[in-house]
């Protein structure tokens, strides 16, 4: 089996890294895997693990694209690609108007996002990344599959000597170092590293060996350095550092006591056997434990607070974690265990050849395609109306406008 994985990014983020990791463990059962997508950080891993990477063109929005389309659809014709598999929104479309439509090509749609679009075709087969969403769109749609984002536990694993990761980051052994692997961008992620500065700058009096170190970049990180800033300021010492992008991460989670991340990062984190406070919204911060893993395996490695400050509930669980070393290696070990019993790369290549044969058998008439992205169509032409009034909206308001 040929299959086109089509990515929307190669920057570096967790639906792409579960992609192509994925992926390769694929290609390993047998199959013959191509990423496509446009240029970024991630094709050298794409090279290191053996795969073939063609590149699509660039894109600045996730807009339906007549150009994306068809040099999609021209990929599939050239490579003689058996099956397309999307992920997230943009390439689900770009498939699902082009190759799909029109050439019959089989396409599997996956959305490792915390929502799934509404617009997005219903007669697809649609993979999501959480027990909780799966539920909410098997009443509307054809296929519905949980594939939690899987971890390469090999790979990743823990280190029996983290000293040269910690001088990596310059982290010294008196220090107790809580770790954030993330890119530094507005959605999701902002706020809550803001927080954690925030918390450590409440418990650094009292804890003056715990020390915060961000690894990533992105349009955010001009607002994170300056809270960062204020912080050591306050402090008298370094105690919020800024380490950058780091292809490779792996040396950070190694490096790290205490991580804070949410989805593939707090698995990778488990996977390291690091103590894990998963990150959420509107002030959600909750510590990986015995007790809250049914919420996780429901909900995934996320959550949505209540909508208050989260820095005081963060503040008050890193100082608990802080003052005791040997609860921190008991959540280790539980974490590594929770990711080699639930989130293994190899069941996850299992299960999603599985989906691919199921899609090659199940291919649907013309006319059925046609009526299914009519209806697609339909839902997405008022998507694209209620932002533009929101657009104009804000216009009229003088307010900045983000979006699609």
């Amino acid at each position: 089996m040929r299959v086109l994985v089509c990515l929307y990014t190669m920057e570096i983020g967790g639906s792409q890294i579960n992609a192509i990791e994925i992926g390769a463990a694929v290609s390993k059962r047998g199959h013959e895997v191509i990423i496509y997508g446009p240029d970024g950080e991630l094709r050298d891993m794409v090279r290191e693990l053996d795969l073939e990477f063609v590149q699509a063109p660039s894109r600045d929005s996730p807009r339906l694209s007549i150009r994306h389309m068809r040099a999609l659809a021209d990929t599939v014709r050239c490579r003689r690609v058996d099956l397309v598999h999307a992920y997230e929104a943009a390439p689900i479309l770009d498939a699902a108007y082009g190759t799909h439509l029109w050439r019959a090509t089989p396409l599997v749609g996956t959305v490792m996002s915390m929502s799934v679009s509404k617009y997005l075709p219903t007669h697809l087969p649609l993979i999501v990344g959480t027990a909780e969403i799966a539920e909410g769109e098997r009443p509307r749609r054809r296929s519905v599959d949980l594939l939690e984002p899987p971890v390469d536990t090999k790979a990743n694993a823990p280190a029996a000597d983290s000293t040269a990761a910690r001088a990596q980051l310059d982290i010294a052994d008196s220090d107790i170092a809580v770790v954030v692997v993330s890119r530094l961008v507005p959605s999701l992620k902002q706020e809550g590293i803001l927080a954690a500065v925030a918390a450590v700058r409440m418990i650094g009096g009292e804890h003056p060996d715990v020390r915060l170190v961000v690894v990533g970049d992105g349009p955010s990180r001009e607002s994170i350095r300056r809270a960062a800033v204020q912080t050591n300021a306050i402090l008298g010492r370094q105690a919020v550092t800024l380490a950058g992008q780091m292809f490779d991460p792996r040396a950070a989670y190694a490096a790290a006591d205490i991580v804070l991340g949410m989805g593939g990062s707090a698995l990778r984190a488990l996977a390291f056997a690091k103590p894990v406070v998963v990150q959420g919204e509107r002030g959600f911060w909750e510590l990986a434990t015995p007790q809250s893993l049914d919420i996780f395996l429901r909900q995934g490695w996320y959550g949505i607070g209540d909508g208050s400050d989260g820095a005081p509930r963060l503040a008050s669980i890193l100082a608990d974690l802080a003052a005791a070393p040997e609860r921190r290696r008991a959540l280790g070990e539980f974490g590594r265990e929770v990711v080699t019993t639930y989130f293994s790369l190899e069941q996850a290549a299992k299960r999603q050849v599985e989906i691919y044969e199921g899609a090659l058998r199940t291919r649907q008439s013309a006319s059925r395609r046609f009526m299914a992205m009519c209806e697609t169509s339909v839902h997405y032409a008022w998507f694209r109306a209620r932002w533009l009034r929101q657009v104009a909206g804000r216009f009229r308001r003088g307010r900045p406008v983000s979006g699609t």
